[in-house]
């Protein structure tokens, strides 16, 4: 039985050793690295991002996730067993960013998948989520970051607001379970706050922002954005929080301004009082000829802050549209052509524009609505193509707060990019001459795309 017992304990010793072994040769393939597979694009076109002019004939140079090196083709040290890709007579971009999406209002992961689908197949590689039930949008963050789902990168904001908001119908939606007013991702504010704690609370569930949505005082919003940069949080804030006017917003030093639109508010007297009353812009206060200098003290004040503008002008130039044939339908709070207006006077002033959406296209949509918000800049505001591409990537990253890991084509950044087949500083509409995306040195050819159904997105044929 002795000599049993013996020869189980030097099988255990033995296994033991083995598995030590192992981790220790686990541990050393970590430190030391395995060589990542490697892929070099040859031949490009590339436009960075940054709004310098395109670079012809240059080799983007991919290991694993991230860039190694750009440069001549031909010029950069390739080691052997790289996969190489002719790609000549193709331009690259970096991948886009919308700047302003909403996924789970209410939460349907079936329709948030099929959209995050088309845009990564459509060349988006990180969103940024402007407010939801983060519980489904931080795992849909979760399984694209892991490759689980063909989606773009999700960085998100947690809401906070003022109380006469949380009668609003699309709270309950995104609170099931939680107590209004009271989750972590949608809080409702008032002077009794807690403010350390209730940022605290927003932190955990790993959201990237807050974002000030409505029905709070300056003073509030004012504090809401010292506190949360003190705690390391990026601040997201509509352009008018009502009752806090727009200057007062830029002036609380928020990072980035949704809606264009509502700037315009600063130029009345009174603006309403409350998110709800949605009265619109009195249009006739803005300067009838040329640049109205309200708004370009706004703009001036954006800039000494380094305060991006997420405009979302695409959204009214479309209903404008839309009112044409359905005129029963009320006004947005601008016009298109005052939507135009601003936006190509904060361009012009410098403001660092960004390329969100905040709308939904059906299922029969072939392309990200971001394509949408790209034209409206090239189209309606006059920004040239190159300047176009900034705003939707280098720009969207800084909106997001990423851009040191994503927004142009350098060496370091993360492998976001897309390979087009025609030259957009020509026509802005050739982003939708895909020939693959690539998101974290991951390529997804457009051939393989799968197109939103109608079960996916909840509508029907008709819709």
């Amino acid at each position: 039985m002795r000599g049993l017992r013996a020869g189980w304990i030097r099988a255990l010793a033995g296994l033991a050793a083995m598995i030590a072994a192992s981790a220790q040769a686990a541990i050393q393939n970590v430190t030391q690295g395995q060589a990542a597979p490697a892929t070099l694009y040859a031949d490009l076109t590339v436009i960075d991002g940054t709004g310098a002019p395109a670079r012809p004939h240059q080799d983007i140079l991919i290991r694993g996730e991230r860039i190694v090196a750009v440069g001549p083709h031909g010029e950069i040290a390739v080691p052997s067993g790289v996969r190489r890709l002719n790609m000549s007579g193709r331009f690259a971009i970096p991948g886009l960013i919308d700047s302003h999406v909403h996924l789970a209002t209410p939460p349907d992961q079936a329709r948030a998948k099929a959209v995050l689908r088309r845009d990564l197949y459509g060349g988006v590689t990180a969103v940024r989520d402007m407010a939801d039930d983060l519980r489904p949008v931080g795992e849909l963050a979760r399984e694209a970051r892991v490759g689980d789902i063909p989606a773009p990168d999700i960085f998100y904001a947690a809401l906070m607001a003022g109380p006469p908001f949380f009668k609003d119908p699309r709270v309950r939606a995104v609170s099931v379970g939680a107590k209004l007013g009271a989750a972590p991702w949608m809080q409702e504010i008032d002077d009794q706050t807690d403010l350390r704690t209730a940022i605290t609370l927003a932190r955990g569930t790993s959201a990237t922002a807050i974002k000030i949505y409505a029905d709070l005082p300056a003073r509030l919003v004012r504090a809401i954005t010292l506190e949360a940069h003190r705690q390391g949080l990026k601040v997201w804030a509509h352009s008018a929080v009502f009752p806090a006017r727009p200057e007062q917003v830029i002036d609380a030093g928020v990072d980035v301004v949704s809606h264009v639109c509502y700037l315009a508010y600063e130029v009345q007297p009174k603006i309403p009082a409350a998110y709800e009353d949605h009265t619109p812009v009195d249009e006739t206060l803005l300067a009838a000829h040329g640049d109205d200098p309200v708004m370009s003290r706004l703009f001036r004040d954006m800039l000494e802050r380094g305060e991006s503008l997420d405009a979302t002008g695409s959204l009214f130039v479309r209903y404008d549209a839309e009112r044409k044939v359905h005129p029963e339908r009320a006004p947005l709070r601008c016009t298109g052509p005052t939507v135009i207006r601003l936006t190509r006077q904060a361009w012009r002033m410098g403001v660092p524009i960004s390329t969100g959406t905040d709308n939904l296209a059906n299922y029969s949509h072939a392309w990200p609505e971001v394509d949408d918000e790209l034209f409206f800049l090239a189209r309606d505001v006059g920004m040239p193509p190159l300047q176009v591409i900034r705003s939707a990537t280098l720009i969207g990253a800084q909106a997001a707060g990423q851009a040191a890991e994503m927004g142009s084509i350098a060496p370091g950044k993360l492998a976001n990019l897309v390979i087009l087949d025609a030259d957009p500083l020509e026509d802005i509409g050739a982003i939708q001459n895909i020939d693959l995306t690539i998101k974290r040195g991951h390529a997804y050819p457009r051939a393989d795309y799968m197109p939103t159904t109608a079960a996916e997105m909840g509508e029907t044929d008709a819709d």
